[in-house]
């Protein structure tokens, strides 16, 4: 009889194991010297953990050309977030392809050195916001952490997650993690014409938002710094065309030759941003230096 039950209790044993090598584990703490920047990512199992980025884009800051005043704020903003000094969270946002992820990468890159470091969070993984938090809150390392391409549809998870990270649960904020996210859209939701009716106008002609439109607003506005950015003029794109070709080898001769077929690449594309300037110059360059 005792032989029976050291059996079941063996077999038991085994199917707990077996239950809890499913079920979703806490997050845990990856090893920091790996990378400057991680992707946090979720298991089919439900497992949530933190990737290393095994090669970081080597964009530099001097790389970027023509949002001199939007790379001011950001560097400013970053520079006083990695020496201790009081910092916002970011919100980047406008035209497609001007430059708002490549500014993020170049000043990780710039400040990597000084113990910045980056964290990817796609936005259907927001809801784990917290669980990140708390695993990077006891670190000597600034962390940002990066959302990219961000927008809500209404009602998703993320968007009330993201809120309470920002400014709005009961616990403090880490004063060593920062939220820096892109979107094309400013206020990070859809907006209907709808919304407009629910605004009210007093007696002496002031205007106030509806429930709708505040609520629209309350996530965007818990970002601390805004910075926007447009779509270039033709001169513009022409001089970022020029500095990409530059760092692809070209010589004045090239970039000079180059211009009228740049125009006519950002007009089949139809669009004049530092994304088709630099798709451009990786294209005239295979094609022009071949070996």
């Amino acid at each position: 009889m005792t032989e029976y039950f050291a059996r079941l209790i063996e077999k038991a044993e085994q199917l707990i194991e077996r239950i809890e090598a499913v079920l979703p584990q806490p997050l845990g703490a990856p090893d920091w010297s790996q990378s400057v920047a991680w992707r946090y990512r979720k298991r089919a199992s439900g497992h949530g953990v933190l990737e290393p980025v095994r090669h970081v884009g080597s964009i530099a800051l001097s790389d970027l050309k023509e949002i001199d005043a939007q790379k001011d704020k950001i560097e400013r903003n970053t520079r006083q977030f990695v020496e201790g000094r009081p910092a916002n969270n970011v919100l980047l946002t406008g035209a497609r392809g001007t430059g708002k992820s490549s500014l993020i990468k170049a000043c990780l890159n710039t400040y990597a050195p000084q113990g910045l470091r980056l964290i990817e969070v796609d936005k259907a993984e927001l809801t784990d916001l917290p669980d990140i938090v708390d695993v990077v809150a006891g670190r000597p390392e600034k962390f940002i952490i990066y959302c990219d391409d961000l927008s809500f549809d209404e009602g998703e998870p993320g968007y009330k997650a993201l809120k309470s990270i920002l400014d709005g649960s009961v616990a403090a904020s880490t004063p060593n993690v920062l939220v820096y996210a892109t979107s094309n859209r400013r206020h990070l939701l859809p907006e209907y014409m709808k919304d407009n009716l629910s605004y009210t106008h007093t007696d002496d002609g002031e205007v106030h938002p509806g429930e709708v439109i505040e609520e629209k607003i309350s996530l965007s506005e818990r970002f601390g710094l805004w910075v926007s950015f447009y779509p270039f003029s033709q001169d513009e794109y022409l001089a970022i065309v020029a500095q990409w070709m530059r760092a692809l080898g070209a010589t004045p001769a090239q970039i000079e030759a180059a211009g009228p077929e740049s125009l006519v690449w950002a007009l089949e594309r139809g669009s004049r941003s530092g994304r088709v300037a630099y798709q451009f110059a990786r294209d005239y360059m295979g094609r022009n230096d071949a070996p």
